[in-house]
């Protein structure tokens, strides 16, 4: 008995609860369907299938063939998808989640590089910094700024890790000062990201400091906070890279230089029941070369 063509009639009469339809199908005749299954419950040495007059139900053994055929088949399917793709450029539509910072405030820096090296690619993003729900999404990937992934259906690659910093404008610096230590800093007018923990955790060579905080302004998107920085109105933390050429061209100055807030993970996701398809993995590869070049 050819085992992988069994686990494939099997997949196919579970499927369709019917010798008829599966035999459709699968280009083959129903007494040739009906064959492999009675070899299959010969082999296994018990019932897969309940049969009657009206319908087909699986028995506890068959549910469990019936998952094991789907993950063995879906992943022998998947590799025959990624042997084929090599060599070939990939094409169509990708629909990808972005937390606010990466699609908008540094969509600059590798958008227009990802669009020249992949034209065939036409990229639907959305920027949320909802973390969504990727199993059963219409998302493709999804790129998230995070401590940590610790779903077990994703398959989380990690792109990079950088520092969340302290961060004014000149034109607050100017008004108010500039702090000097973490007791300076409880002083001043502090930004703060509705979707952060209550409170900051300061790191320095000297150890760590709890700071419980009360923002002047609490705001809940990293775009709205950028611009409050931008505009003067206090000081707020976000991921170097975020503010890194904003600091660079001197529109945002780094508060309490030896202190950070601890660090952020950048990390590629998709679901972990597929192999990842050409488009995604050149968009994730892309990912990862921007970030090392940067």
């Amino acid at each position: 008995m050819d085992r992988f063509r069994a686990m494939q009639v099997f997949r196919s009469v579970a499927q369709a609860r019917s010798f008829t339809a599966a035999a459709e199908r699968l280009d083959t005749t129903h007494s040739s369907v009906s064959r492999t299954i009675a070899q299959l419950e010969a082999e296994f040495g018990t019932r897969l299938i309940n049969r009657n007059s009206r319908r087909l139900t699986l028995t506890g053994a068959g549910e469990r063939f019936h998952l094991a055929c789907i993950e063995i088949l879906d992943r022998v399917d998947d590799a025959v998808r990624a042997v084929a793709d090599e060599g070939r450029p990939p094409t169509g539509p990708l629909r990808v989640s972005l937390p606010l910072a990466i699609g908008t405030l540094e969509l600059h820096a590798w958008l227009p590089s990802f669009q020249a090296r992949y034209p065939g690619v036409r990229l639907d993003l959305s920027c949320d910094d909802r973390f969504v729900e990727m199993t059963g999404s219409r998302f493709d990937v999804a790129l998230r700024i995070s401590e940590q992934i610790a779903d077990a259906a994703l398959v989380a690659r990690k792109l990079t890790v950088s520092e969340l910093v302290l961060v004014a404008s000149p034109t607050y610096v100017g008004h108010h000062g500039l702090p000097r230590t973490a007791a300076e800093l409880e002083q001043h007018r502090l930004l703060d990201y509705a979707g952060s923990a209550s409170g900051w955790q300061l790191h320095s060579g000297a150890g760590e400091r709890r700071m419980k905080i009360e923002p002047w302004l609490r705001v809940d998107t990293i775009v709205a906070l950028h611009a409050a920085a931008l505009a003067g109105i206090g000081i707020a933390a976000f991921t170097a890279r975020t503010v890194a050429g904003d600091l660079a061209q001197g529109r945002l100055i780094r508060i309490l230089p030896d202190h950070t807030l601890g660090v952020r993970h950048y990390y590629a996701v998709f679901p972990h029941s597929r192999h990842p398809s050409l488009k995604v993995r050149a968009f994730v590869d892309h990912m990862a070369e921007h970030y090392r070049s940067t």
